[in-house]
Formats: C-alpha cells, structure tokens, sequence
C-alpha cells in the first residue's frame, strides 16, 4: 500500500505579470490549496494512509487551469471555486467516482 492513500496536487505557479501564458496562482489556486488542505483535515483524512495535499510548480496545463491532479489515479482536474473541490473531495477522494464536469482532457492540447 501507498504512503498516502491519495495525493493532491496542486499547481501554485506565478509567472511574471508580463508572461504570455496565463498561469495557475491567479486563478486563485494558492488560496483554494489552502481551503482543500484545511477541508482534508477537518475531515479527518489527512496524514499517512489517507490524504497529502501540496503544492506543485507548474504542471504544465495552466490554460485549462487552475489545475489539480489527483494521484495514484493520475486523474487531472480543474475547478473554480471551494464547491467544485469539495465535490472533488467527496466524490473522487472519499468515494472514488471521478468528477467528469471537472476533469481535464487526456490529451496535451487545450
């Protein structure tokens, strides 16, 4: 068995304000890390066995961000606000049902 039971991601990147791409932390990305890192403890899901939540550099796919994936299941995720990661939580996390409405494409492209 895993360390963790699941692992989340989270891209945090910043670029500089002048960058071409856009880019996950202003997106909201720092501080909804934060509430789904806070939410998996008052759950009672954090820690060996069960939930790891960080930050990551870039994941590469911040023009479909902000961007989130879920390991080992290696599902990608975007979302907008708590609700959506909250559903994300509950849904693929707690009950293993992946949230298609969120779920970033497979391929490469956006």
């Amino acid at each position: 068995m895993s360390y963790y039971q699941h692992h989340l991601f989270f891209c945090t990147n910043q670029r500089d304000e002048d960058a071409e791409r856009p880019w996950c932390a202003q997106c909201g990305s720092v501080e909804l890390r934060a509430w789904a890192k806070a939410r998996i403890k008052e759950l009672n899901l954090a820690g060996p066995g069960g939930v790891r939540v960080n930050n990551a550099g870039c994941l590469d796919r911040c023009e479909l961000g902000p961007a989130l994936v879920v390991y080992p299941d290696g599902v990608w995720y975007t979302y907008i606000d708590e609700d959506d990661l909250e559903e994300i939580i509950q849904s693929h996390v707690i009950n293993g049902q992946v949230v298609e409405r969120l779920r970033l494409p497979e391929d490469a492209s956006p």
